[in-house]
This record gives structure tokens, C-alpha cells and sequence, in this order.
């Protein structure tokens, strides 16, 4: 596939860089994309190692992901343009060593033009691997790790300032949440809203999810994939892959508020405007993702990660999604609308 290709697709928009990159020795072929870099470089943005059906079914993700990278960092106001990585293949069975330094190198390539880390497929160890080849990887071992609990830590605090909006409530005792996958960031989520008093219901395609699941946290209550966006929760929380939503499932949606950790939730924008319509608060997913990468980013920072700066930053987000919130009530827009504005604003000035 040529680079002329890639205007081809409607997922492209005018990104700044889009590359394909190949090792047929190692087995490796994929995508690295960068948005834009207004707020700054390196662009940032994590690898995703998945089982595409095809290039073009890869291309389009990392187009997808790597705008809803830019958009996440000027939410955050992080000093980063966004970006995206993926590999091609099941990191079950096609990750290798060899795989993973080739990925490596073609990073390093990029002279720090992008930089790098943890998403679906790739592990903290794979991160260590990859350090050994590049310095431009993040989410280093003894400093911000794996970026996941802290994606979980910006859902629930997302989660807190939606019920405040939505019912007037400071406690989430007995708020009903259904969380669709748990792997590591919604595990983390069930165990932050167990401890906030909440009734949680969760499913999982992998079995032994749900099994490690209901034998450390005896209180949740398994449910069918296919059924869990169907509850009459207060909050469903999609915390698997992208495109959970399109019209054909958006009206089996029975909660009052939408807040999850997957990227890329809505296969349309208008799905957002539909929810808005029939009064269901979409909490936009970059928003409520975004601890993730405002941890790993901190790395970045010239005086080094500091974890307590972290914590305030990611602490920060109930006042950016209540903020969403009041805006979309005073002008009768979509709260995904209304951070893409915030978004936009701040990366175009």
C-alpha cells in the first residue's frame, strides 16, 4: 500500500506523518502515524499488537487512534502532539523477541519524532525489550510503568463527576456500573468502584477474565458479553477494543451515562449526537481514558517523572468532564462535540 493510498482512506486527515513499516525477517509489518505536533515533540501515543483482518483494517485504526492521541493530550494539556503504532498480528502467537527489537529500531529511525509505549498486545516486558534497541519508549519499569491503572483511576474519577452531574451525588454508593472487559484497565476499574461502595456487573469474551474476576471480587456479578450493554445500569463502561457503538446497538443502551476506558468508541460522530438526543451523557473517551498517558508522559517532563504530579494531573480530569458537561447543557451539544472543540481550540491556537 503507497502512501497515496492513505488520502484514499476517510479516516485520513491530513496527518502529519503515516508510514508503513515492514521486516519480513522478523515477521513485522504495520503502521506508525502521527496527527499532528503543535503542542509539541515528540508525538506520543502507544503500540497496539492486534490480529487485523487486513492492512487497510490496520491503517484505518492507527489513523483513528493516533488523532484521538492529539486530541487526548490537548485535553490533558500536555506539551505533546498525538500519535499511534500498531503491528500487525496475535500477540499470542506472532510476538517475538526478534519481532519486537526490528518494531524497535524503525522507532528509533524516527529520531524522536515519536514516542512510544504499552497499549493492547504489547506488555511492560515487551516496553523493557524494546529499550534495549531505542531510548524513545515509555512507561519505563521503576517509573510510570504500565499505564493502565492510571487509565482506570481517570474513568472512575470521570465516572464520580458524571453521577454528580447526572444525579446530584458526591458517593457512588449503590450506583449500579456495568463494565464490558476486563482486562487491565477494567479489572483495575472493578476494584476502584468495589471500594467505592458501587454494584458492579462485568463480562469479558476470555473466560478466565471473568474467572479471575469473580474469585478475587466475589461481589461482581458476571454477564454475557453480547447482553452487558443491554443492563438497566446507571453506567455502562466499555473497556474492551473501539467501535462499541453504532446505530444498530446504541438503542440497546439502557443506562444513564456511558464512561469507559476503550479508545475510539464511536464508530460515528453522530452516534454521540444520538446519545445526546435521548439524553444518555457520553462521557468522550480520550477524556475519560486519559490518566494513561498523562502517567507515561510525565517521563517526558525535563525534571523527570514525578508521581505526585501525576496524580494531580489526573485528579484534574473531574473538573475537565464536568466542565464538558456544563458547556454541553448551557449550548445544547453533545458532550464528545463539545471536547473536540476544547480540544481543537487549544491545539490550533
Amino acid at each position: 500500500m503507497n502512501k497515496l493510498d492513505f488520502k484514499k482512506i476517510k479516516e485520513f486527515d491530513n496527518h502529519k506523518l503515516v508510514i508503513r513499516i515492514e521486516d519480513k525477517d522478523a515477521g513485522l509489518k504495520g503502521f506508525i502515524a502521527i496527527y499532528n505536533d503543535n503542542l509539541g515533540s515528540p508525538a506520543v501515543g502507544g503500540t497496539r499488537m492486534f490480529p487485523y483482518a487486513s492492512e487497510k483494517d490496520a491503517l484505518i485504526d492507527v489513523l483513528k487512534l493516533s488523532r484521538a492521541m492529539t486530541y487526548k493530550c490537548a485535553i490533558a494539556r500536555l506539551p505533546h502532539g498525538g500519535a499511534k503504532g500498531v503491528i500487525i498480528g496475535d500477540p499470542k502467537k506472532d510476538k517475538t523477541e526478534k519481532l519486537l527489537k526490528a518494531y524497535a529500531k524503525i522507532v528509533n529511525s524516527l529520531k524522536g519524532k515519536f514516542c512510544t509505549g504499552e497499549d493492547v498486545g504489547i506488555t511492560q516486558n515487551d516496553v523493557n525489550i524494546m529499550l534495549k534497541v531505542s531510548d524513545y519508549f515509555i512507561g519505563k519499569p521503576k517509573f510510570a510503568g504500565d499505564p493502565s491503572p492510571w487509565a482506570s483511576l481517570s474513568a472512575f474519577y470521570s465516572i464520580q463527576s458524571a453521577i454528580n452531574f447526572v444525579y446530584k451525588k458526591d458517593s457512588l454508593r449503590g450506583i449500579k456500573v456495568a463494565i464490558k472487559g476486563v482486562g487491565k484497565t477494567g479489572k483495575e476499574l472493578v476494584r476502584l468502584l468495589l471500594d467505592a461502595d458501587a454494584i458492579v456487573y462485568a463480562s469479558d469474551i476470555d473466560k478466565a477474565a471473568t474467572d479471575e474476576i469473580k474469585k478475587k471480587f466475589p461481589k461482581v456479578e458476571i454477564v454475557d458479553n453480547k447482553k452487558i450493554h443491554t443492563l438497566a445500569v446507571d453506567v455502562y463502561s466499555p473497556c474492551a477494543l473501539g467501535n462499541e457503538f453504532s446505530m444498530k446497538n446504541a438503542t440497546d443502551i439502557k443506562s444513564k451515562i456511558i464512561c469507559g476506558t476503550a479508545n475510539n468508541q464511536l464508530a460515528d460522530n453522530k452516534i454521540g449526537d444520538w446519545f445526546f438526543k435521548n439524553h444518555i451523557v457520553y462521557i468522550p473517551d480520550y477524556v475519560a481514558n486519559s490518566g494513561g498517558l498523562i502517567d507515561v508522559a510525565d517521563e517526558l517532563e525535563k525534571d523527570g517523572y514525578q508521581k505526585d504530579r501525576v496524580l494531580k494531573r489526573i485528579n484534574k480530569v473531574k473538573n475537565t468532564v464536568k466542565e464538558i458537561l456544563d458547556l454541553s447543557f448551557k449550548n445544547k451539544e453533545s458532550p464528545h462535540r463539545i471536547a473536540d472543540q476544547m480540544a481543537e481550540n487549544y491545539f490550533n491556537k
